[in-house]
């Protein structure tokens, strides 16, 4: 998600099993569906946390939703088809949808099952159990989906209209999850890997953009139904679409290993003057980002944008955009942190995935990182060093990075995880030099083990960057990332123009720069400290590589 949403804001920032109903519901739109005026207080709802029991048995391969949305209505109705592997017999398969959709009726493998839907939650059961190995399950529901206060920091259909007063829709769920409008299993340790496939039914005239490849268009009846579909691994709130009256303004992008990937921009007609101008900074801003964390990955698909009525979002192969056209200068070329960053997370969130909310910084800091490496490559070390100033100084500290394991994406999702996250990365670079740096980030966004179908924690990536520098990085981790400490140094004169300068709260030795009356210096804190002769008081870490506090006494 964009790091300017919690700047946007304002820099004020912010089972037990149930009884189940041993009853079959058998299908009736217009009686299970809340009426358009109906509302309720979501706010509590959040994705992640502890995965249930039952639903660590599930091990999700693939979604299909096939939905037909009623504009006029703020509504839609369809079925989704959820293919899992159980990995041991079960009484009960659990799927996640928030409470204001209902189901009207359940297949597994065919065969309509009794099913219970209660606290966001659906409990499916049968009287012989189900198997071990593939299931399919088939679950037809609508109604009106939650409609966002404000998008995108809320999920749900953000309904509106362009200039011109055609309709003009965007999902966006990444905090609340998938199940603010379709049933699946909501965590984030569990990716559909074969993919899915969407079948979006609108009104003929406006286009559905989504994830993957669109199939095929059908119309019938003044009906038009998109069929996207992706193969790849693709996290549940990343399997949204958008409608709109768009044009579609494409051109070939050829990645840095040579595979032509197709570039397209689903751009409102009324804004297709600035559609060239996009493309351009994404084929720009493509080649900075494979430059440090390697290939696009997803060279098999495409390259997509999609104008929304709202703040961008990091959507796999169709990040969402909306600024206004409006760019700023850096070393005299354009550029959008808007895009920028919601483009860096086809990297960091989609390629490199937390396995659970608790991490969420891996993905937010480091895309955040990833605007500070823009900086340099457009405007040099000044521009740099200038976007890394301001992370420092929007860093709250409010509470940790890192809170523990299992925790959900709100309790997890402050502005730390973007400014925080990003500094952190900063200061590794200093700690470990960039000869170490640079190869061990890229590796971390290359490497199967860490990418794709395989989620990556806190510990995966200190180990990682540990094994590269050969230091043991765990206690840098730990003091940065799960405490809300900062270094505190002391400055003491000992002696005419003799200083002595410590660390209060030392927990490794760490290289540090100070400025002495005859220029920098470089030496590693040890527990002991540092002794420097100077005929004025030495500044510590000058250039700002580290949170910190300094004392003089």
């Amino acid at each position: 998600m964009k790091q300017n949403k919690i700047q946007e804001n304002g820099m004020n920032i912010y089972m037990q099993k149930k009884g189940i109903a041993l009853m079959i519901f058998c299908f009736n739109i217009l009686s299970v569906y809340p009426s358009i005026g109906q509302t309720s207080n979501l706010s509590y709802v959040t994705s992640g946390g502890v995965l249930n029991p039952i639903q660590a048995n599930m091990d999700i391969r693939h979604y299909t939703l096939a939905l037909d949305v009623d504009i006029p209505a703020r509504s839609f109705k369809g079925t989704v088809t959820v293919d899992m592997i159980l990995g041991q017999n079960a009484d009960t398969i659990l799927l996640d949808l928030v409470h204001t959709l209902k189901v009207g009726r359940i297949k597994v493998n065919d065969k309509m099952v009794a099913f219970s839907q209660t606290d966001d939650k659906i409990f499916i059961t049968s009287e012989k159990g189900f198997s071990k190995g593939r299931q399919k399950v088939a679950i037809d529901y609508g109604g009106v989906p939650p409609v966002p206060v404000r998008a995108p920091w809320d999920g749900g259909f953000n309904w509106s209209t362009d200039r011109n007063g055609n309709p003009w829709m965007a999902i966006n769920c990444q905090s609340e999850g998938g199940k603010f409008y379709f049933p699946c299993k909501d965590h984030p340790s569990d990716e559909p890997n074969e993919g899915a496939d969407l079948f979006i039914t609108i009104p003929k005239g406006l286009v559905v953009a989504g994830p993957g490849l669109l199939q095929e268009v059908t119309t019938r009846k003044q009906r038009s139904t998109y069929h996207w579909k992706t193969n790849y691994t693709i996290s549940n709130y990343c399997i949204v679409f958008n409608i709109g009256k768009y044009k579609v303004v494409s051109r070939k992008y050829t990645t840095t290993n040579g595979n032509v990937v197709p570039m397209q921009f689903y751009v409102l007609e009324e804004d297709t003057a600035h559609a060239e101008k996009v493309l351009d900074t994404k084929a720009r801003d493509t080649r900075i980002l494979e430059k440090y964390f390697g290939e696009y990955p997803w060279v098999k698909e495409k390259i997509g944008i999609a104008e929304v009525p709202n703040s961008g979002m990091e959507h796999q192969t169709m990040i969402t955009f909306n600024n206004g056209f409006k760019y700023v200068k850096i070393g005299g070329h354009d550029y959008s942190d808007n895009l920028f960053h919601e483009y860096a997370h086809e990297w960091w969130a989609n390629k490199v995935t937390n396995k659970d909310w608790a991490h969420m910084w891996i993905q937010e800091g480091i895309a955040t990182y990833a605007e500070a490496l823009a900086h340099f490559e457009l405007g040099g070390l000044e521009a740099y060093d200038e976007n890394i100033g301001q992370h420092r100084r929007y860093v709250t500290n409010k509470k940790a990075v890192v809170q523990g394991e299992q925790v959900t994406e709100k309790a997890t999702y402050t502005r730390d995880i973007y400014f925080k996250g990003s500094f952190f990365i900063h200061s590794l670079r200093y700690l470990i030099g960039d000869s170490i740096f640079f190869p061990t980030l890229k590796k971390l966004a290359t490497d199967p083990k860490y990418t794709y179908d395989n989620f990556v924690t806190t510990t995966d990536v200190e180990q990682l960057f540990s094994s590269a520098s050969g230091k043991d990085l765990k206690p840098f981790f730990d003091f940065f990332l799960r405490t809300t400490e900062v270094l505190e140094f002391t400055v003491k004169e000992i002696d005419h123009h003799k200083y002595h300068v410590s660390l209060v709260n030392y927990f490794m030795p760490l290289p540090l720069e100070l400025n002495t009356d005859k220029g920098p210096i470089n030496m590693i804190m040890s527990k002991e400290g540092i002794r420097v002769e100077s005929n004025t008081p030495p500044i510590v870490d000058p250039k700002g590589y580290y949170l910190k506090k300094v004392t003089q006494l």
